[in-house]
């Protein structure tokens, strides 16, 4: 687990609510503060949808696609005045995790993984990003962990998101 402290506050938010650096993710939760507190269990209602569309083509994640929630996220938050807080937890897309642990060749941890995580912290003056991990079991080798760090790093700096390491 690292934590990262965004640089660029205005590069980020606009990248975070309206480019496609982490449309690569789900959320799995969100919680915005400005004059009232609004919190999004991100999770997909599957009752929602007609049984004919509750296919896993239709509805492949647990959790909703950032790519989906953004704009939702960036109407409550648009207006004059800063939000007081923001918080958002996101698990990368279960392919990209796939993809990911095959190219480091880890791709016999991928059965005991359950997510990589990234939460995003806003508090009203800066940003923390904190890379996290879930398991199905109890697991001793947290190589996936190592290099979900070492990855999130790289992916942020090509996408020209600035950062430090605190």
């Amino acid at each position: 687990m690292i934590a990262l402290q965004i640089t660029s506050m205005k590069q980020f938010m606009n990248e975070l609510l309206t480019g496609d650096a982490f449309d690569i993710f789900l959320l799995e939760e969100a919680t915005i503060s400005t004059a009232i507190t609004l919190s999004i269990d991100g999770h997909v209602n599957v009752d929602f949808y007609p049984i004919a569309e509750r296919t896993p083509e239709l509805l492949p994640y647990e959790y909703q696609p950032w790519s989906e929630m953004k704009g939702l996220c960036f109407d409550l938050i648009k207006g004059k005045r800063t939000p007081l807080n923001l918080k958002f937890v996101m698990q990368l897309k279960p392919d990209k995790v796939k993809t990911m642990l095959e190219k480091e060749k880890l791709a016999s941890k991928a059965a005991s993984l359950k997510s990589l995580v990234l939460t995003i912290k806003y508090d009203g003056g800066k940003a923390i990003l904190t890379t996290g991990s879930s398991y199905q079991t109890f697991v001793m080798d947290k190589t996936a962990d190592v290099v979900w760090d070492r990855q999130i790093s790289k992916y942020l700096a090509m996408k020209g998101i600035q950062f430090e390491i605190l």
